[in-house]
């Protein structure tokens, strides 16, 4: 015999004749992981309800019933004492299905209201709360870089090109480039912020109500309000509960700024090797091997730039769902939320494991000298050096080439060559031209804004500093 069918859900009261199969629901529901959004769903449904009242819609006594009767299923939900029902689909169903069973004027809470606008109005609450606090996670990473910068000014490496040494730098303005890098991600997650803050609610299922709704009031209490406390509303019902672009948008951001933290890892994870041996990372960030017992593995590092491929494909999936759809809501878009809630979760674990772990990086001060002391990263000062004295750089840059090639055939270093080596090259270059190789002196000598010279960083680090500082 054929199971009985359960009591079919507000959702799907009076049109259809028998409840969802159960395979249907299972397959369906969302609750499973939109319950994320219940403090987001209270928030709003208490705004709705207010604005119902003031619309009379709702007498005060109803509407203080609604109230304390959400208040209640939040304190429940925070305790972890409350049931969630996947036949009831999700996380809107779910909390108004025990709230109409406790307070009789739950009834009249879905008034002028569908859950079409409830999910965007949903997600933008909580996406935009998520969004703040990484934007405050960043500021702390980018204030990790720029003290172990601090702390280790007077550090020169080589900076590499093609994995090849190039040219001297200070340690410092190596991180300082990955606190620029993070800084172009926080404005851009400010910018987003500005297109996920705007309040859908009062949009319907796609055509708005006759009921005498105030979605500007709604708005204000709800914070979706600009710079000077207007409220920021949708201007058309059918792109209201249609748009994710705000998801793309954000998940799109989250992915540059993975890819951000990944360069920033692969650079640790290199400079963490025996080949390099520039820095050493904590025993509290790192791992061992289950076979080799010399092995202190990088995995922090590993890890997270491992993860820089789901925080692109979940932009990805997001993208490729949205491509086909027509207007307006389509139950595919359920698929956004657990790409979105992983991609927060992945950003803002990644964020705070980097950080905590920067402040158990110790610089290997003796490594990176010998590494820097390479006379080759001063080449192209050589050639400035020419240039200096009237010669084209093209041809300047040819002749430090030659000698290059002099000093590996006669297996020294371009420095320790003699004048007479240095003249036979180019009758240009005196013994004089030997000062070059001063690196002290060639890192006081990089004045330009951006560059990587002692004065200059300096003023960078102090700048960052007091920024950082202040933002705090």
């Amino acid at each position: 015999m054929n199971k009985p069918q359960k009591p079919a859900p507000p959702a799907r009261s009076g049109r259809f004749a028998t409840g969802a199969a159960a395979e249907a629901n299972a397959y369906t529901a969302s609750v499973g992981f939109d319950h994320r959004l219940a403090a987001q769903d209270i928030a709003g449904s208490i705004a709705h309800a207010r604005m119902l009242h003031r619309a009379g819609l709702l007498t005060k006594a109803e509407c203080g019933a609604i109230e304390r009767g959400l208040n209640r299923i939040a304190r429940e939900i925070q305790a972890g004492t409350f049931r969630w029902r996947p036949e009831l689909e999700d996380v809107h169903m779910n909390i108004e299905a025990v709230l109409t069973r406790r307070v009789p004027a739950g009834a009249k809470l879905h008034t002028g209201r569908s859950r079409n606008e409830q999910v965007t109005l949903d997600t933008r609450l909580w996406l935009r709360d998520e969004m703040c606090a990484l934007a405050n996670e960043l500021h702390r990473l980018q204030r990790a870089l720029v003290e172990l910068g601090r702390k280790y000014f007077h550090v020169v490496i080589p900076g590499y090109t093609h994995l090849q040494r190039a040219q001297p730098v200070l340690l410092a303005h190596h991180l300082l480039a990955y606190v620029e890098m993070l800084e172009r991600d926080y404005e851009r997650l400010l910018d987003c912020l500005v297109r996920v803050n705007v309040c859908p609610l009062g949009s319907g299922a796609i055509a708005g109500t006759t009921l005498p709704l105030d979605r500007a009031s709604v708005a204000i209490e709800l914070g979706f309000v600009d710079a000077r406390h207007r409220p920021m509303l949708t201007q058309n019902s059918m792109d209201a509960v249609a748009d994710r672009d705000f998801v793309v948008e954000f998940c799109a951001v989250a992915a540059l700024l993975a890819v951000h933290e990944s360069r920033l890892c692969e650079d640790l994870a290199l400079w963490s090797t025996s080949e390099f041996g520039f820095i050493r990372i904590g025993d509290a960030y790192t791992t061992g091997s289950s076979l080799m017992p010399q092995k202190k593995n990088p995995d922090i590092a590993e890890l997270t730039r491992g993860k820089t491929g789901r925080v692109i494909g979940n932009l990805v999936a997001v993208l490729t769902m949205l491509k086909g759809l027509p207007l307006t809501y389509n139950s595919d878009m359920q698929e956004d939320k657990e790409r979105l809630f992983d991609t927060v979760d992945t950003c803002r674990a990644s964020v705070r494991i980097l950080t905590a772990m920067l402040g158990h990086v110790a610089v290997q001060e003796d490594a990176c000298a010998r590494a820097a002391s390479d006379p080759g990263l001063l080449a192209t000062d050589l050639a400035d050096w020419l240039v200096e004295r009237g010669m084209p750089f093209r041809e300047a840059h040819h002749v430090v080439g030659r000698l290059v090639s002099v000093a590996e055939s006669k297996g020294k270093p371009i420095n320790r060559l003699t004048p007479a080596e240095l003249r036979k090259v180019d009758k240009a270059l005196t013994g004089a031209a030997l000062r070059v190789f001063d690196l002290s002196h060639a890192m006081k000598r990089r004045h330009a804004v951006g560059s990587p010279g002692v004065k200059e960083v300096r003023r960078q680090l102090d700048r960052w500093h007091k920024f950082l500082s202040h933002e705090s």
